[in-house]
């Protein structure tokens, strides 16, 4: 691929965003379960009701002692206390099951934005993955949504509990006392003009720990995919560093988010026990002047704390749902990210493919200001072999990228069968290809699974002929279970050159009119190259075949040699006939045998 290398995540991340936009974009997903809100809503409503009952009783039973003479209407202390722990009793009841709601809507919600994500990095561009870190796009689909998940199963369940404890406890410290109440809402304001400073605050922390995170968790699956060559170029202490000064960045990162974090807590603590001290001070004259009985003290006492409590527990949780909109919003952008561009309304499907392709007067690149190829030129007449040639970096997966359209050329045409391919569906045009990469892809499954991964209903006797014909039906037959023998993930228990030999047998099995081997036999030795090349003779037979090779012995044959340099071709014609030009491609196929 032309792009390649660990992209860096922009700092740009760390710039808030409107959480609006955020809250928005999740009460899409709550929507679809909304009968669940509603029932979670209910419940919490009822469960917090029967709970702030309870100090109004208790303030009940406290009256019933006669202070002075120290008479207690026992009578009367028994009944409201009884009462008192049938209505605890009934929120606790009620508590669970709108824990054991919450949880089954934050699954819900989960499972299908896990789904939505994974639907668009299929929609996605092939552009997309040469230009992301996969580690961060994991961590994304991963990390971030069971953030959101904690986030929606228990601080949204403590957000709606807040709510109606902080205006029933309202509402019921204005029936006992206005003068009290006007007592703590002098405090009051300090707390939540606290809180919004913090939040503000914290938000772009918390962004940037998830960036960071999503960055450490790219580089260390980049380097646990390359151990081999790590261990082989003695660069274990060069890789440790690298890890060392990133692990830092993240833990860095992390730390600031939950050391002002763990602030807000403390201090909204604080300034609620001033508050407190208030009240029980006025509320002791009040009690002197007679306008207040005990009972209502302690009421209004045990309802000021619930309505800080609430507070201080928003405060208490404000990192989580910083830290969750922060993940809600790197999910989002991934989900913003431009698609391929749709096919065309009138676009057709290719049928009846012959295999005729033509480039004409092409240019691309895959930066703007950087072009790779220009005004390339190119026939290739159905049944033919058409072999790429060129030094590293001259263009040639680039082709192969645009005859497949993962990427559309800036000028020129690409025709198939005199079609030109963006008139085409990608489905289709894709489809009339078989293509060996020289990145080999198996996937955890059967041996017949991987071959048969691109024939739906393939039968056993087509998979088992496409095997023999890649040279390798034989060693699948040595295998414990045959065909059933199950592949371990990315075919770690297999050699790379079987691997490649799976892959070949996977592209032998498709119907498909054209080919494309890019490095097919880069990673085989020379016994298996020789039966590869034989059973690919079979397999090219009436196929239009584009080859890529820097092995030049593997493309003799070829119907067309086109030597790439810089983005142009530089010559082209049979092998024979380049090297009696004795030129560029020459050159390339001297240096091979010297």
């Amino acid at each position: 691929m032309a792009i390649s290398g660990r992209a860096v995540i922009s700092e740009k991340i760390d710039k808030p965003k409107d959480i609006g936009y955020v809250i928005r974009r999740l009460w899409n997903y709550v929507y679809h379960s909304k009968w669940m809100l509603i029932s979670a809503v209910i419940l919490s409503i009822a469960s917090n009701v029967f709970a702030l009952l309870g100090p109004m009783l208790s303030g009940y039973a406290i009256d019933a002692i006669e202070p002075g003479k120290g008479l207690v209407v026992f009578q009367t202390v028994f009944y409201y206390a009884g009462w008192m722990i049938l209505f605890y009793i009934a929120s606790a009841i009620l508590s669970y099951i709108l824990s054991i709601v919450m949880l089954h809507l934050s699954q819900r919600i989960v499972r299908r934005m896990r789904e939505d994500v994974f639907t668009k990095l299929a929609d996605l561009p092939v552009g997309y993955f040469d230009n992301n870190q996969t580690g961060d796009i994991i961590s994304r689909i991963s990390y971030d949504i069971d953030t959101i998940n904690t986030s929606l199963s228990t601080d949204l369940v403590q957000i709606i509990t807040s709510i109606i404890t902080v205006v029933g406890s309202f509402g019921m410290m204005l029936v006992i006392s206005p003068r009290l109440v006007l007592v703590m809402l002098l405090v009051i304001p300090l707390s939540l003009f606290y809180t919004r400073y913090m939040a503000k605050k914290l938000r772009p922390l918390f962004r940037r720990r998830s960036a960071k995170l999503g960055e450490l968790n790219g580089f260390v699956e980049e380097m646990v995919s390359g151990q081999k060559t790590i261990k082989a170029y003695a660069a274990e202490n060069t890789t440790m560093g690298r890890f060392d000064r990133m692990n830092s960045e993240a833990v860095e990162a992390y730390y600031n988010a939950e050391y002002y974090g763990s602030m807000t807590g403390p201090t909204v603590n604080f300034i609620n026990n001033i508050s407190l001290s208030l009240i029980t001070v006025f509320g002791a004259i009040l009690y002197l002047f007679g306008q207040l009985t005990l009972g209502n003290i302690s009421s209004f006492i045990q309802y000021s704390r619930r309505f800080s409590g609430p507070i201080n527990e928003a405060a208490n949780i404000i990192s989580e749902l910083q830290s969750a909109a922060a993940a809600a919003e790197r999910v989002f952008m991934l989900m913003d990210e431009q698609t391929e561009m749709p096919d065309r309304a009138d676009a057709e499907e290719l049928n009846r493919v012959r295999g005729d392709v033509l480039i004409k007067d092409i240019s691309f690149g895959y930066l703007t200001d950087k072009t790779i190829l220009t005004k390339l030129y190119l026939h290739a007449k159905p049944g033919s072999l058409t072999a790429i040639v060129g030094p590293t970096g001259a263009g040639k997966t680039t082709i192969i990228n645009l005859l497949m359209r993962f990427y559309d050329v800036w000028d020129g045409n690409i025709y198939v069968d005199g079609k030109e391919i963006r008139s085409l569906t990608r489905s289709s045009l894709r489809k009339a290809y078989a293509m060996v990469l020289q990145d080999t892809w198996l996937f955890r499954g059967t041996i017949f699974d991987n071959i048969a991964y691109g024939k739906e209903g393939a039968s056993m006797d087509e998979v088992a002929e496409a095997a023999r014909l890649a040279g390798i039906h034989s060693y699948i037959q040595k295998l414990p279970k045959g065909y059933d023998t199950v592949i371990s993930e990315d075919g770690i228990n297999i050699s790379k050159g079987q691997k490649q030999l799976l892959t070949i047998a996977r592209a032998m099995l498709l119907d498909a009119k054209m080919l494309i081997m890019d490095e097919a036999t880069s990673n085989v030795d020379t016994r298996t190259e020789i039966k590869i090349q034989k059973a690919m003779q079979k397999l090219m037979e009436e196929k239009t075949c584009f080859v890529i090779a820097h092995r030049l012995s593997t493309i003799q044959g070829a119907d067309n040699i086109l030597v790439v340099d810089q983005g142009s071709i530089v010559e082209q014609g049979t092998h024979k006939e380049l090297m009696e030009k004795k030129d560029f491609y020459y050159k390339l196929y001297s240096a091979q045998f010297e």
